[in-house]
């Protein structure tokens, strides 16, 4: 029996023929049940947008509108890992289902046994790209443009599925939870150099600089120690309880000008209390020999590891304004001031008894050369050449100071006009005694 050659027309219509496979009323009923499940599957993905879009004015706006419907959407969003744990569900469910049905449909009504490319193509390829069409993308767009009609249409229907779900939708909160604790203990994923730059790129252009400064101060206030902004024991205005004598205290607080003054017993590290001014007052008429050390107020020390933020919460809640900074040895490093929290969010802060020697420790000879004092903190260092603070971390191991800083390099205390070189900076010793280093020639490469 010879082969017949047939023309293409006939080689499609054969495998047509071969392939499709008679409508059966349960293909019928499946393809209906399929339909009614996509449509339902696009409800689901679309509240899930809806919902969780609202801008607090809209849901200002149902709050103010009491009625059931209103108050449905807004009882759901009060839980919304729980809203979310059973729109995931209710989804699955309905998705899976239409899987199951479409392959049952397209084995109802294709027999692609001997066509396995093709039947990829339309179980898996077809299926998804209409699943993903008609079941998310469509609906959570109209979703985005329309959230307070959406989710008021749903919310009655959302509201059966948490009930009818919540034994599913407790496990997976459950364990979300478990989630959240364990990378919530890796800390934040963000640097603060980088929440800055944030600040930066985001701010308005014509947002004072200020503001900006102040932003920046905000980020960066959880994550700096008090030995950070402290003032160095040197710089310190300390009386002696035993060789201070009343007339003599006058004068040293009239020289000073500040309010409170530590007072110590044979040496600054060992501080019986603080002197506050104003409590010698009553007292300015009295004798040489008066007993002042009966007026000092107990004294708060704080280690140097203590982050300025838990210590303005216990500054607020003590009602003081000056704490004594210790060593891991217990011996004082120096003092901070609620002034000196304040300044690192807000600036410089002066006031009626600042100088401008005590307002300016740096002068500006041009754009790429500053004179520093040695005791100028590094914090302070990097806030004025608006450079990152995070910058000399790798080198700067304990110190807190430019003179530190330069100790740490060098390793030695270096003579009158020794240069130290660190990435783009050139530091030049200008003045220097036999123990400290007193100015800095910063020179920017």
């Amino acid at each position: 029996m010879e082969d017949i050659d047939l023309d293409p027309y006939a080689e499609t219509a054969l495998v047509i023929a071969n392939v499709l496979l008679p409508i059966t009323l349960p293909v019928i009923i499946a393809f209906v049940v399929m339909l009614i499940l996509i449509v339902f599957s696009a409800l689901v993905s679309g509240s899930e947008i809806a919902f969780f879009s609202l801008n607090p004015t809209q849901i200002k706006s149902l709050r103010s509108r009491k009625n059931s419907t209103n108050d449905l959407i807004i009882s759901l969003l009060e839980i919304p890992k729980r809203l979310l744990a059973t729109i995931l569900i209710a989804n699955n469910f309905v998705n899976v289902a239409i899987v199951i049905l479409s392959t049952f449909i397209i084995g109802g009504l294709f027999n692609l046994n001997e066509y396995p490319v093709l039947a990829f193509v339309v179980q898996v390829v077809v299926v998804t790209s209409l699943l993903l069409i008609m079941g998310e993308i469509i609906p959570k767009i109209y979703a985005s443009f329309n959230p307070i009609s959406f989710a008021m249409f749903m919310a009655k229907p959302l509201k059966t599925m948490v009930t009818i779900f919540y034994p599913l939708s407790s496990m997976l909160v459950k364990s979300s939870k478990i989630i959240d604790r364990r990378i919530s203990k890796k800390g934040p994923q963000l640097s603060m150099s980088e929440l800055s730059e944030a600040i930066e790129l985001t701010a308005a252009e014509d947002a004072p600089e200020e503001e900006k400064k102040i932003l920046k101060g905000i980020v960066k206030f959880g994550d700096t120690d008090t030995k950070e902004i402290m003032k160095s024991r040197i710089d310190v205005t300390a009386v002696d309880i035993t060789s201070t004598s009343y007339h003599n205290l006058l004068k040293i607080i009239l020289e000073c000008g500040y309010s409170r003054i530590p007072a110590y017993e044979d040496n600054f590290d060992h501080i019986s209390g603080i002197l506050y001014v104003k409590d010698l007052l009553p007292h300015l008429g009295k004798p040489n020999d008066f007993d002042w050390p009966s007026l000092l107020r107990p004294a708060f020390f704080v280690p140097e590891n203590k982050k300025i933020n838990d210590l303005l919460q216990e500054f607020q809640k003590k009602k003081i304004h000056l704490a004594i900074v210790v060593d891991e040895y217990g011996g004082t490093s120096g003092i901070v001031t609620l002034e000196d929290i304040i300044e690192e969010i807000v600036g410089e802060i002066s006031d009626e008894f600042d100088t401008e020697e005590d307002e300016i420790n740096f002068t500006k000879l041009d754009n790429n050369n500053y004179l520093f004092e040695g005791k100028t903190l590094l914090n302070d260092f990097c806030k004025i050449l608006q450079i990152d603070d995070k910058i000399f971390e790798e080198v700067k191991g304990d110190s807190e100071t430019l003179a530190g800083l330069i100790l740490e390099i060098e390793g030695k205390i270096p003579k009158l006009n020794d240069s130290t070189n660190f990435r783009n900076f050139e530091f030049k010793i200008k003045k220097v005694d036999n123990r400290r280093i007193e100015q800095i020639l910063v020179q920017v490469i």
